[in-house]
């Protein structure tokens, strides 16, 4: 059994790799399972802001052309999917940041001091 082949495709570049291995994408046979779309998708998902041109690159690899030569009609078919696919993704700007802060306040007693919690003093 040979081991998978590291993801090194015409058109992706360094900082395309690194999105598509952060999201599982490592081989070129996981690109084919997922298709240029998903895997599209999956870096959107992943919070990363990737412009069409990554979408082009992923068919490009798929079909070992470059990018550019993608024919203008299947650039239609992958964009329509895509914003199809990214329109079910949950609005990141309508996710609440975090939780409501609450703070706890708690009194020292009365007999002691801070000083005498911290240094454990006693009067023996």
């Amino acid at each position: 059994m040979t081991a998978p082949t590291p993801l090194k495709l015409r058109n992706i570049g360094p900082k395309s790799a690194a999105w598509l291995r952060q999201v599982g994408v490592r081989t070129r046979e996981d690109l084919e399972a997922a298709g240029a779309v998903d895997a599209f998708v999956k870096v959107r998902r992943a919070g990363f802001k990737p412009s069409l041109n990554l979408l082009y690159s992923l068919e490009g690899a798929l079909l070992d052309c470059h990018w550019q030569d993608v024919p203008e009609a299947r650039r239609l078919q992958l964009v329509e999917a895509a914003e199809a696919a990214t329109a079910l993704l949950p609005d990141p700007r309508a996710r609440q940041a975090a939780g409501p802060v609450t703070t706890t306040v708690t009194e020292p007693v009365e007999s002691e001091s801070p000083f005498d919690r911290l240094f454990d003093r006693r009067d023996d």
